[in-house]
């Protein structure tokens, strides 16, 4: 379990549990507008084509998955049912009957198949990897979904990945069409509670309710808009005059936070994100000689205070990583991996041996670092990696950029030496998390492996566990993967992290489930 300041963890615990009191005492509420903070925009609203947060948070409440997770559990969303062959190479779904999209058409096996052949294995970013065996999905009638793979898929991982990456998309929509270029990626139909109804750059996106929705009763509110703000201080005080309902992904800087938490107007807390623990990341470009080299990335940890940075930027709400697979990861995650103790003297001996000595300019060589600009926290990290590098002779020059101009440069284009951001795990070390060491991802795939940086022995050792059916042996293969990681360092996991969300307590139904910003909302309800 990750550890917390025991002051905060208490307040933030008696907020959740009186706002959870407050709910049950009242009957839902109809109508209303709830308003929620956007940090960034990334323009694509597909998350058949994107896995991210940034798309989840709005297009999950539009586009729904054919299965989700509750505290309980996986449960049915648009397949009801699900099953696998004893040798896991077929998965049987049968679908929800009487769903339709939101232009009236109806929601079938055929959208299930399309979607997963042409978007969830060629273009999705994490599933790309995930669905690399899938050959074909056969419809044997309109309801029923059959997938089947070439090597075995573990019924558990298959479900652990349908919350993010099982999200179908109509066919007819879609078929004979530039999908990368489809006008709907920008105004997706789904069959969600909530009907897309405009997106105005730089400002919002607007849905509205579904009035045909399946799920009858269903949603409580009128609309949703969620409001573009990237000033972390003009948030916050929209939040406190009641403009905007909530802000998630620590959306809002930490000192407003804790001070927020205070507030007796709002829940603050990390409860809803148990499926979405992050990572703090430092990746590197290795197509760069100077950072292909293991024993100058070595260095480069060793210059890290990574117990400094938690206490000062994440105001101890943290812990050091211990590679790809975070605690969260239960039987999957290890602690016996090598590690980096932060010792600059050690660094610097290391950086002479590997031939980088220090010049007549007082450094010994420049990295151009980019940093992604989700929150203050990143923006934090990535100057307090400058300034960690600059005490063991290594000069940084910081790229601010948009979110478009850092996916593009990181991972479409390369132009970085160094970059940082989060990288978030969802249930399954196969869902997200391998795909940024596995080499061979699609070209310019955003966090994917785009890196430069190839390991066969690394990519048979993912390839395996991912088809391997016995969960005890997958764990003990995870374990190894991620001792491997740790000892060739790819990519640094430095800081383990939950996000945590400021919601006005006028939002009812908030937070119960363990990927809520990501999820449907349809429960929602707004105290009027």
């Amino acid at each position: 379990m990750m550890s917390y300041p025991r002051t905060l963890v208490l307040a933030l615990a008696s907020a959740s549990a009186l706002a959870s009191t407050a709910a049950l005492a009242e009957d839902p509420q109809k109508g209303g507008t709830a308003v929620i903070h956007m940090i960034s925009e990334q323009r694509i609203l597909n998350p058949a084509l994107r896995a991210s947060t940034g798309v989840y948070n709005i297009s999950g409440k539009i586009v729904e998955p054919l299965i989700d997770k509750s505290y309980d559990g996986y449960v049915p969303v648009l397949a009801t049912e699900w099953s696998s062959s004893d040798d896991g190479l077929h998965i049987t779904l049968k679908l929800r009957e009487g769903v339709n999209w939101h232009d009236g058409k109806p929601f079938t096996c055929d959208d299930v198949a399309f979607t997963a052949i042409e978007m969830w294995k060629k273009l999705l970013n994490y599933s790309s990897a995930l669905q690399a065996n899938l050959e074909s999905v056969d419809c044997p009638d309109p309801h029923t979904a059959v997938f089947n793979y070439s090597k075995p898929m573990p019924i558990d991982l298959f479900l652990a990945a349908m919350p993010d990456l099982g999200h179908p998309m109509p066919k007819h929509l879609y078929e004979g069409t530039d999908i990368l270029k489809n006008e709907h990626n920008t105004a997706p139909v789904g069959t969600g509670p909530f009907k897309f109804v405009e997106y105005e750059r730089g400002q919002y996106v607007m849905a509205e309710k579904n009035e045909d929705y399946w799920r009858k009763g269903y949603p409580y509110l009128d609309r949703i808009v969620w409001r573009f703000i990237k000033d972390k201080s003009a948030a916050a005080a929209a939040l406190e005059a009641g403009e905007v309902h909530e802000s998630g992904f620590i959306g809002v800087s930490m000192a407003d936070i804790e001070r927020l938490s205070k507030d007796d107007r709002f829940d603050v807390g990390t409860k809803g994100y148990e499926n979405n623990v992050a990572h703090s990341t430092v990746e590197f470009n290795h197509r760069n000689p100077i950072l292909a080299d293991l024993k100058v990335r070595q260095a480069i940890y060793h210059g890290l205070d990574i117990d400094y940075a938690i206490k000062t930027i994440m105001r101890g709400f943290a812990k050091p990583g211990r590679g790809p697979v975070p605690t969260a990861g239960g039987a999957n995650y290890t602690d016996d991996v090598k590690t980096y103790p932060y010792d600059p003297e050690l660094a610097k001996k290391m950086l002479d041996e590997a031939g980088y000595p220090v010049k007549d300019d007082g450094f010994r060589f420049h990295l151009r670092h980019r940093p992604a600009p989700w929150g203050e926290y990143t923006q934090l990290w990535a100057e307090y990696f400058r300034q960690a590098m600059a005490e063991i002779n290594i000069d940084v020059e910081l790229l601010t950029n948009d979110a478009p101009g850092f996916l593009n440069g990181v991972y479409r284009d390369h132009d970085f030496d160094t970059a940082n951001g989060w990288h978030q795990f969802r249930s399954d070390p196969a869902v997200s998390t391998m795909v940024w060491l596995r080499s061979g991802q699609p070209e310019g795939t955003p966090w994917t492996n785009q890196f430069g940086w190839k390991d066969e022995v690394m990519d048979k050792m993912i390839d395996d566990a991912a088809s391997e059916l016995d969960p005890e042996k997958r764990a003990e293969m995870y374990h190894e993967i991620q001792r491997r990681e740790m000892e060739e360092l790819p990519v640094i996991f430095a800081i383990e992290h939950p996000f945590i969300s400021v919601t006005s307590k006028k939002l009812h139904n908030h937070h119960n489930t363990p990927r809520w910003n990501s999820s449907s909302w349809y429960d929602l309800w707004l105290e009027q």
